[in-house]
C-alpha cells in the first residue's frame, strides 16, 4: 500500500507528460511496428534480407556516427536554457566533432559493408546503392539527434514528437499506396524509410534555427567540453554500436538470405518491449533519484516484481502460444516455433537487465568494474560461440544472443547487490 501512495504521489504532477509521451510515442511506435511488419509480409526472403541488413547496418552506423555526443548538450546547457548563444555555440561545436567524425566512420563502412554482405551473392551495383543510402541515412540521423536535442533543452516537445509521428504515419501511408501500385520491393521499401529519417532531420534542424535565432561559432573549448563529458561512455557506446546488431551482423557473415531474412523478421518481434524501454527513462529514473534510502528496498523489489511478471506473461505467450507471434509474421516463417521463444526470452531478459541498470544509474550504483564486466564476459561468450558453433543457422545465432543477454543481466545482479551492501559511488565536485 506505502508503495502505491509513493508512486501516486510521484506520477501525480508528472501525469500530463506521461499521458502526452504515451499518447505520442504509441503513435509513432504502431506506425513504425506495422511499417516494419508489413514489409516482413509483403517481401519475399531475398528482398527482406536486403531491408533488414541495410537497418540494422544503420543501427550500428548511427551510435558510431555519434558516440553519446549529442547526449551532452542537455547537461552542458544545464539551468542556462535560455542563454541562445550557448546552446547555439555547443550546436556548432557538436557539428564540427560530426564531421570529423563521418570522415572516419563514412570510408570504413564503404569497405566494411560489402566484406559483411559477401555470401549474399548480392550484385555489386545492389551493394553500392545500399552503402549509399546508408551514408545519407546516417548522417541524417545523426542531425536528428543533434538539433532534436535543441527541441528538447528549449522545452519544445509537442513538435519533436509531432515530427517523429507524421514520419511514422506518412511512410506508413507511402508503403500504402506503394502496395496498391504493386510497386514495394526491397529499395522502395528502404528508400521509403529513409525518408522518414530525412524528414525527422530536415524538420529538427529548421525548428532548430528558429528557436534558437542566432548563428552558433564552434570553438576549441566547446569541443573539450563535449568530448570530456561524453568520454567515459565513449567504449560502451561503440560496444554496443555492435552488439545491438550482432546476432543480423553474424548471420548475415555466416549465414545464407533466408536465415538472413529469418533472423530480421524475428528481431522486429522484440519491438513488443520498445514502448515500456521509452517509459522507463521518464518515470523510474528520476522516482528513484529522489526516493528515500529507507524506502528503497522496497519500492526495488516492487519495481522489479511488476517488470517481472509482464516479461513472463510475455514469454509465456511465446512458449506456450508461438502461433499469435508467427501469425503476424506471415506464412513464410510458420515453422520457427522456438525461434520465436528464444528472441522473446531474450528481449525479457534484456528488458530486465535495462530496468536493472536504469534503477542503479539513478542511485549511483555505477562502478567502473561493471561496464569492464559486461564487456569482458559478453565477448568471451561470443568468441566461444564463433569458436566451437555454427553460426550459420537461426537457431544458434538466437541462442548466442540470449546467452550474451544473461552475462550482461548477471553482471547487473552484481551490481545491485554491490549497491546495496556497499552503497552508491561518491562523486567528488569541483
Amino acid at each position: 500500500m506505502n508503495l502505491l501512495h509513493s508512486w501516486r504521489a510521484f506520477l501525480a504532477p508528472k501525469l500530463h507528460r506521461v499521458i502526452e509521451f504515451l499518447s505520442a510515442q504509441g503513435i509513432t511506435l504502431a506506425g513504425s511496428l506495422i511499417y516494419g511488419f508489413l514489409c516482413v509480409r509483403l517481401l519475399p526472403y531475398a528482398e527482406y534480407a536486403k531491408f533488414a541488413v541495410v537497418f540494422g547496418f544503420l543501427g550500428t552506423l548511427t551510435v558510431l556516427m555519434d558516440i553519446n555526443f549529442s547526449g551532452t548538450l542537455i547537461p552542458l546547457v544545464g539551468e542556462r536554457i535560455d542563454d541562445l548563444q550557448l546552446i547555439a555555440d555547443y550546436v556548432a561545436s557538436l557539428r564540427q566533432l560530426a564531421h570529423r567524425i563521418y570522415f572516419v566512420v563514412a570510408p570504413a563502412a564503404i569497405v566494411i559493408y560489402p566484406l559483411l554482405v559477401h555470401r549474399q551473392h548480392w550484385s555489386w551495383p545492389v551493394v553500392a546503392a545500399m552503402v549509399a543510402i546508408l551514408l545519407v541515412a546516417a548522417w541524417c540521423a545523426r542531425v536528428s539527434g543533434a538539433y532534436g536535442a535543441v527541441l528538447i533543452v528549449r522545452r519544445d516537445r509537442k513538435r519533436w514528437y509531432r515530427a517523429q509521428m507524421i514520419s511514422s504515419l506518412g511512410t506508413l501511408a507511402l508503403l500504402g499506396v506503394f502496395w496498391a501500385a504493386h510497386w514495394v520491393n526491397a529499395f522502395s521499401a528502404i528508400l521509403i524509410n529513409v525518408a522518414g529519417i530525412v524528414f525527422i532531420s530536415i524538420f529538427y534542424f529548421f525548428r532548430a534555427r528558429h528557436l534558437l535565432g542566432v548563428e552558433g561559432r564552434p570553438s576549441k573549448q566547446k569541443r573539450k567540453a563535449i568530448i570530456h563529458l561524453a568520454l567515459p561512455n565513449m567504449s560502451n557506446a561503440v560496444f554496443y554500436a555492435f552488439q545491438g546488431q550482432i546476432s543480423l551482423l553474424l548471420i548475415t557473415f555466416f549465414g545464407h538470405t533466408t536465415s538472413v531474412a529469418s533472423v530480421g523478421a524475428l528481431g522486429r518481434l522484440s519491438q513488443v518491449f520498445t514502448l515500456f524501454a521509452q517509459m522507463n527513462p521518464l518515470l523510474l529514473e528520476p522516482y528513484f533519484a529522489k526516493l528515500a534510502r529507507a524506502r528503497l528496498k522496497a519500492n526495488y523489489l516492487g519495481v522489479l516484481a511488476v517488470e517481472g511478471a509482464l516479461c513472463l506473461l510475455i514469454t509465456g505467450v511465446a512458449a506456450f502460444f508461438p502461433g499469435v507471434f508467427l501469425w503476424i509474421l506471415g506464412p513464410r516463417y510458420a515453422g520457427l516455433r522456438f525461434e520465436v521463444l528464444l528472441v522473446i526470452a531474450g528481449r525479457s531478459l534484456g528488458y530486465m537487465s535495462g530496468v536493472l541498470w536504469i534503477i542503479h544509474s539513478a542511485r549511483r550504483f555505477v562502478y567502473w568494474w561493471n561496464g569492464m564486466m559486461t564487456i569482458v564476459l559478453t565477448l568471451l561468450v561470443q568468441v566461444v560461440f564463433i569458436w566451437k558453433v555454427d553460426l550459420s543457422t537461426v537457431r544458434a545465432v538466437l541462442i548466442l544472443s540470449l546467452a550474451t543477454t544473461v552475462a550482461g543481466l548477471f553482471v547487473n545482479i552484481l551490481t545491485g547487490v554491490h549497491g546495496f551492501t556497499q552503497g552508491s559511488r561518491e562523486f567528488h565536485r569541483s
